[in-house]
């Protein structure tokens, strides 16, 4: 424990969901749900809007769409969070070298470390300071505690939220703690508050007084010394700077079970190449591939191989996991597939070329057996957009073009292009915007960008060939020629 209140939690403010009411300004103000939109969708982020309708974050988002039937419900946008992520990454790695992310909107900071401050004054006024350049920098907001430990830390910025700064004065963190409730503490869950109520344990005052030795008998040794020098304040783990990753993986899990085999293939490959593109992303290469499949009784099954060495060729990857793929019993259906790669180094070896071109004949295979899918009828299009039903398929996804069953039954001539509400798009006549919904053939767009007035809503044919996908748009400054 220090002296000093020079540890710091940042928390950004409901994240996904603010970067997207900051893109979108029709969306300000309003109830906005982040997340996946099929029927078996979870809430990934709410606005504090959508909050006072009692949606949260890991809630079914159908469950959503009952308490909060007006929320504009959108599909993640990765790519973007995490380009305002490392903005915001950046600005505390100016505070001090030692910084430990959480997430991509949390993370502890040591400012002694930095020597940005050593004292309450100093840390109070390093904490202002970093709201408001995350403010300038991204036009978002983030809660901020300062404390002598990491878990005061985060309490504070807990307390603090939305978009305050709260600094916990050593000698107080127990008069602090001591009315808040169990759940306050790391480590306590559902099942654990559950079990402290049933002994008549509530708060945490209540949880330091009830002892070492009892808290022991009730959960245990570990747990119960953690939870009672919790409950005393006391926590000396030090901020660690940001570790390696271990792995970089993809899933998606998909609105009517998969039974198909061809189809799954061609699923396991499109999770290949973007697992690739992730790894590369990340400057890695890796040299273990692993399959993970969920079957239609929530079975879970994973398997995995070990290369001779890293590599981060799409071919390879794509080659590894649809041999994976082969021994595993998909017949009743599946309802969600994932490909990761482990065993990551900053390399990649050159002599699997011989494998690489091994792979890419699989690869030719695989495309060849999608063509062929091609002309098996799908599922009708879903409407996708502010309270509707999205499409199929993990969070995230870019709009992408799918086959759409014609009146008869059979596939139509041209394939219809799917656009998931949330995604962005550029019309070469009104410019950028973003999709508001779709279905029957028609998509509607939103004509707006970040520091715009509400734009106005046109609507289009869903293979309208002035309307394509685009990229994100920066939310401060870089679209603007003079502030670049």
């Amino acid at each position: 424990m220090r002296a000093a209140p020079t540890i710091l939690h940042l928390d950004m403010d409901a994240f996904y969901a603010s970067v997207e009411q900051a893109s979108k300004p029709s969306l300000r103000g309003k109830a906005v749900i982040v997340g996946g939109l099929g029927p078996r969708g979870v809430v990934a982020t709410a606005s504090y809007e959508a909050r006072r309708f009692g949606v949260h974050s890991a809630m079914p988002t159908a469950q959503a769409r009952r308490l909060c039937p007006n929320g504009a419900y959108l599909i993640p946008r990765f790519r973007l969070y995490q380009a305002v992520s490392e903005v915001v990454m950046g600005l505390l790695r100016e505070l001090s070298p030692l910084v430990e992310p959480l997430s991509l909107d949390e993370a502890f900071v040591d400012l002694e470390a930095g020597g940005t401050a050593f004292d309450s004054k100093s840390a109070r006024e390093t904490g202002e300071r970093l709201r408001a350049d995350i403010r300038a920098a991204t036009g978002l907001s983030g809660s901020v505690g300062l404390a002598g430990s990491k878990m005061l830390a985060k309490v504070a910025s807990e307390e603090a939220k939305p978009a305050g700064l709260l600094l916990i004065e050593p000698g107080t963190e127990r008069e602090l703690l001591a009315p808040m409730s169990v759940r306050t503490l790391p480590g306590v869950g559902p099942v654990t508050g559950e079990h402290l109520r049933r002994a008549g344990i509530t708060t945490v005052g209540e949880l330091a007084e009830a002892g070492e030795d009892e808290l022991v008998r009730m959960v245990g040794r570990s747990h119960g010394v953690g939870l009672y020098r919790m409950a005393l304040g006391l926590d000396d783990r030090p901020v660690v700077a940001e570790r390696d990753a271990k792995s970089v993986s993809v899933e998606d899990t998909f609105d009517v079970d998969l039974h198909d085999r061809v189809r799954i293939r061609t699923e396991v490959q499109r999770l290949a190449d973007r697992c690739v593109q992730r790894l590369r992303g990340s400057g890695h290469s890796g040299r273990t591939i692993v399959l993970k499949v969920r079957r239609y009784d929530f079975s879970t099954l994973t398997r995995s191989e070990t290369l001779r060495g890293p590599t981060d060729d799409p071919a390879v990857v794509r080659e590894a996991a649809a041999r994976l793929l082969e021994g595993v019993d998909t017949t009743g259906g599946v309802r969600l597939l994932g490909v990761g790669v482990t065993g990551l180094a900053d390399y990649t070896q050159e002599d699997l070329f011989a494998q690489s071109m091994a792979a890419e004949a699989e690869a030719a295979a695989v495309e060849a057996a999608a063509e062929a899918a091609a002309a098996e009828p799908h599922g009708a299009v879903e409407t996708a957009g502010p309270g509707a039903a999205g499409g199929p398929g993990g969070p995230g996804g870019p709009a992408e073009a799918v086959e759409s069953e014609g009146p008869t039954g059979g596939p139509d001539p041209a394939p219809e292009r799917r656009w998931a509400a949330g995604s962005d798009v550029l019309h070469a006549v009104y410019g950028p915007g973003w999709v508001q919904g779709s279905g029957v053939g028609r998509v509607t767009v939103r004509f707006e960008q970040p520091g715009s007035a509400p734009g106005r809503v046109r609507t289009f044919r869903v293979e309208d060939p002035e309307l394509e996908p685009s990229d994100p748009l920066p939310l401060v400054g870089q679209d603007d020629p003079e502030a670049a």
